[in-house]
């Protein structure tokens, strides 16, 4: 049974849970209304010092931080430790409050800040251990340097804090202690450690679709289920490598060897197990359980990604490479990058960095950037790093091979602000964590899961294990300085070596001209099974028996073609490549539309700008639309209503332009035709919540009639996450389907206002018809009047106290909304999920574009500002020019930093 001595957790009800206490809304709303307190002054006392000199603790000589209009830090130092523990300050002063409540999140602690509500996502987050790994990567595993740097940078924030009265901090924390004795802690070196979990938790890969898959044998078919999850489309969307494979007799990769195939082996679901109705109940209550784990980068699953792409000096106006980076993430307030320059003041052996890009706030280094020799970008790999295991537990342990093995066992205390400690017990298998003790709901499950005649017997039903990379220690941190130093390819393959957890494709340029590409990231080896369902954790067959080494994990350097793509997309044609790195790829329609956009563009000898690569990062062009449009317009539509709606496609070229009609009714018109062939066939736990369909009970046989009365059953997804989500698979899923006529996908039942469908063009109608009135009750009935903008929103939100509450919190900390374009599957990938609503979920959280050797004519954007006090001019002063496309000038050598400056501020010892 369960080891949780918690309270049951309650049924979640709204969208994502969110860090926020009722009580604390209500406290801020009390406080506003008594004016003065609330007041201006209130608000800028925890504007931070930019001008002028500050005493540091520490230091060891002066160092300058050079601010921008846009509050952007570029940071000059004589020595390495300088430099970080000038970072840790500045970031402090900017973001502390986001740092905080992060470092909450890691460690299982959101209770201390946010009280009762968060109890049972802490437990969870203490379940897993994020902050425990974390620990043991400082202690045993990451060099003695790199623990320098970390701790350099916690004295830098603790400088900031020290005799610093919380509400100067930041003004969060004034509403805080209306409601609760909430203290700072110091930063810890691990605090920073221990970031690098959470952001592998939300590019953990295909843990989502492995427990998608086993929901839904309770409504479809194996072979239905192998359709709504298709082999990758290796014939329509190229991987990132054409060519490449390992050679045996050396152990490793060579990228030149072979050549792409177009055919393709595809995607089989392999040997499978615990699939059925008895872990029915036990994955949903885990589906639910991870719908509350805060989307710190965004809804895991088909919308996390990135795009990132390089070209050669061959084929660009410059003569040298031109590198550009967008990585897909939640929408927040403050935006999860902070843009920053590290600049030893003369770069030597003893002080080595000179660097600027992307950081993380609470994190020391760059994390995607350049510096004076390099560039690189990230996109998330995709890789298979999580396995579920299906645990035959008893009270002494657990079964494996026919042996019970005892839990490794843990107590872990919940401090719970205005309430009483909560104590939980954390037990382990073999494979890692019990996932399944965090819910009453799994006490008795797997009592008809048909695992074959292997299975032991049921008891009391099955446990759930997770085995993840993340959940050993790693030197990922240790990556990130080594990233930040790289001179050439080769510095740069040796840092990437490294990089263990997340498993990122790393694109690289540097001033000689070259260009490349590596996979790096500790992927497993498993011994049977291909990590698409949950595995039978009693048999020994199924154990990971280690990591691909480094030396067979695909690369390239300067490819023939003259450019590099990565978006989500396979990697290399699995024919060519004998290790799995996963069976859950991105489908490829944001790849293969940049891939055709460079080859249009350098074709006959034509070269690219870094203008060029902006206009593709923008690009909007709807690739279902293609496929789909054609046969909307051949539906013969009698309903003079619908009908006008339907002209708006007439002539449409297919991009998504925030004013665009045709676009806002295509994407409705997708939304209803996945509704009514797939969403209305799964099973609750995969449809959103407020989705409600009558299905026939459990024990209903033959036709059903007045005898077999309707069963009311609404989904229980969070909306950000439920199924069909729209994305790239869909589109591999309808793809073949539009080829014909009658499919079993195509009927659906009567209802009070249609008849049944039952072929095609009969559904098409339908959703044509559903669309329609949908989109007169959301944007009026003069269709000349619809855009996609109006239904396609961005609001930015304060991820704590802007959340939910009354609408003056709202009014005060968070921003918009935003009219967009572009959207799921789009390059200019600003996500909704169309299960859930047209809302926009993830975005490009930045945009760069490097010109490589001519640093200073490199260009980039975050979603936010710099600052992440709420009314400061740098909160949101990059939004409305990042939703425009627009990218702002990134000063990189002394003399354009010194012209850009608009502060300096000197730190003194």
């Amino acid at each position: 049974m369960p080891s949780n001595t918690t309270a049951p957790p309650a049924k979640k009800k709204g969208r994502r849970a969110r860090l926020i206490l009722l009580v604390l809304v209500l406290a801020l709303v009390a406080g506003v209304g008594y004016g003065g307190y609330w007041g201006v002054s209130t608000v800028r006392t925890s504007f931070p010092q930019t001008t002028g000199e500050i005493r540091l603790d520490r230091l060891s000589g002066e160092v300058e931080v050079k601010r921008d209009a846009n509050g952007v830090p570029q940071i000059y130092a004589d020595n390495e430790t300088d430099l970080f523990r000038a970072q840790g300050y500045v970031q402090a002063q900017d973001r502390f409050y986001e740092m905080d409540v992060r470092r909450h999140v890691t460690a299982g602690r959101l209770s201390e800040m946010f009280g009762e509500s968060q109890v049972e996502t802490d437990s969870f987050l203490r379940t897993l251990g994020w902050r425990r790994v974390a620990q043991q990567e400082y202690d045993s595993v990451l060099s003695p340097e790199t623990k320098k740097y970390l701790q350099a940078y916690a004295e830098g924030v603790n400088a900031y804090l020290k005799d610093r009265d919380p509400a100067g901090i930041s003004v969060e924390y004034a509403a805080l202690a209306l409601t609760n004795d909430y203290a700072i802690e110091p930063w810890t070196p691990v605090d920073s450690v221990a970031w690098l979990k959470a952001m592998a938790w939300d590019l953990r890969g295909n843990m989502q679709d492995e427990i998608d898959r086993s929901l839904m044998t309770s409504r479809l078919s194996a072979s239905q289920i192998k359709q709504l999850y298709p082999e990758y489309p290796y014939a329509l969307h190229q991987p990132i490598m054409d060519r490449g494979a390992v050679d045996e007799s050396t152990g490793k990769f060579d990228p030149k060897a072979g050549g792409g195939d177009d055919e393709g082996d595809g995607v089989t679901t392999g040997d499978t197990q615990g699939d059925g109705s008895g872990a029915q109940s036990q994955l949903g209550a885990l589906s639910e359980v991870l719908d509350t784990i805060p989307a710190l980068l965004g809804p895991n699953g088909n919308g996390i990604g990135s795009n990132s792409w390089v070209v050669s000096g061959k084929l660009t106006t410059s003569g040298k490479p031109l590198l550009a980076n967008d990585p897909h993430l939640a929408p927040q307030l403050p935006s999860l990058w902070y843009q920053m320059g590290l600049h030893c003041r003369s770069v030597s052996a003893t002080c080595r960095y000179d660097v600027a890009g992307y950081t993380f706030s609470g994190m020391p280094g760059v994390i995607i950037g350049h510096n004076d020799k390099i560039a690189w970008g990230l996109t998330n790999l995709g890789a298979d790093v999580t396995d579920l295991y299906l645990e035959k537990i008893g009270p002494d342990g657990y079964l494996v091979d026919g042996k019970v093995k005892p839990f490794t066992s843990r107590e872990e205390t919940i401090k719970v602000a205005g309430g009483e400690d909560r104590k939980i017990t954390v037990r382990s298998t073999g494979h890692g964590p019990l996932v399944s003790d965090r819910s009453s709901e799994l006490e008795t499950v797997g009592q008809k899961a048909p695992v074959g005649n292997a299975a032991p017997d049921r008891g009391t039903g099955y446990g759930v294990s997770l085995q993840w990379t993340a959940l050993q220690p790693g030197r990922s941190m240790d990556a990130i300085f080594a990233l930040d130093r790289a001179k050439d390819f080769d510095s740069f393959r040796a840092a990437a070596k490294n990089f263990e957890v997340p498993s990122q494709n790393l694109i690289y340029a540097d001033t000689e001209g070259n260009i490349g590409y590596q996979s790096p990231g500790k992927i497993p080896q498993r011994g049977t099974g291909d990590g698409t369902l949950p595995a039978p954790g009693w048999d020994s067959r199924y154990r990971w028996k280690g990591y691909i080494p480094f030396a067979r994990l695909p690369y390239e350097y300067n490819p023939e073609r003259g450019y590099i793509v990565t978006a989500n997309q396979a990697v290399i044609d699995e024919k060519a490549y004998p290790d799995l790195l996963t069976k859950d790829w991105g489908y490829g329609s944001r790849s293969q539309r940049i891939n055709d956009l460079i080859e249009s563009k350098t074709k006959d000898g034509g070269k690219i700008s870094p203008d060029d690569m902006r206009t593709m990062q923008t690009d909007n062009r709807s690739e279902i639309a293609t496929l789909l449009n054609p046969l909307l317009l051949k539906i013969d539509i009698s309903d003079p209503y619908v009908r006008e709606a339907q002209k708006l496609l007439e002539g449409w070229d297919y991009t998504q332009e925030p004013d665009s009609a045709a676009a806002a009714y295509f994407n409705a018109v997708w939304r209803n035709v996945l509704k009514l062939s797939f969403g209305n066939k799964l099973p609750k736990e995969l449809r959103a919540e407020g989705d409600c369909i009558n299905v026939r009970p459990a024990e209903a046989t033959g036709p059903v009639d007045e005898q077999n009365k309707l069963v009311r059953e609404c989904g229980e997804r969070d909306p950000d996450s439920a199924q069909p989500d729209g994305g790239d698979r869909w589109y591999e899923v309808v793809r073949p389907l539009l080829k014909q006529e009658k499919s079993e996908w195509w009927t659906t039942p009567a209802n009070r206002l249609d008849p049944a469908t039952e072929t095609r063009d009969q559904l098409l109608a339908r959703a044509m018809k559903d669309a329609r009135w949908e989109l007169t009750a959301k944007l009026g009935k003069d269709v000349s009047t619809w855009s996609w903008g109006r239904l396609h929103q961005l609001t930015l939100k304060n991820q704590t106290l802007g959340t939910a509450g009354p609408g003056v919190v709202q009014q005060l900390l968070n921003r918009g909304p935003w009219n967009l374009g572009g959207g799921e599957a789009a390059v200019d990938a600003t996500g909704w999920n169309a299960a859930g609503g047209y809302d926009v979920i993830w975005v490009p959280s930045m945009r760069m574009v490097v010109n490589v050797g001519d640093w200073d004519r490199s260009r980039w954007i975050n979603l936010t500002g710099a600052s992440g006090h709420a009314f400061h001019s740098n909160y949101t002063d990059q939004t409305d020019a990042w939703a425009k496309g627009e990218l702002y000038d990134w000063a990189y050598g002394k003399a354009a930093v010194d012209a850009s400056t608009k502060d300096t501020l000197v730190l003194k010892p």
